[in-house]
């Protein structure tokens, strides 16, 4: 069974934009692994909290974040 955990800031993503995010994946593994892997194919978008995870040592925060460059 295919599986892909996104893990995202809360309240960053509308509903529409996480169907969005489920719907492509789907789609993604379906055209990988042929459509018999879209049934069985489960995608979970999990929101973490505000500052409840961190990169290099240093905690991440939805403020913080909105300060990085865009690329």
């Amino acid at each position: 069974m295919p599986f892909a955990n996104f893990k995202i800031p809360a309240d960053t993503l509308t509903t529409e934009q996480k169907e969005q995010l489920i719907t492509r994946t789907t789609d993604l593994y379906a055209e990988l692994y042929g459509e018999r892997a879209r049934a069985t194919t489960l995608v979970l978008v999990e929101e973490v909290t505000d500052g409840g995870w961190g990169i290099g040592g240093d905690v991440l925060t939805l403020a913080r974040l909105r300060e990085l460059p865009e690329e």
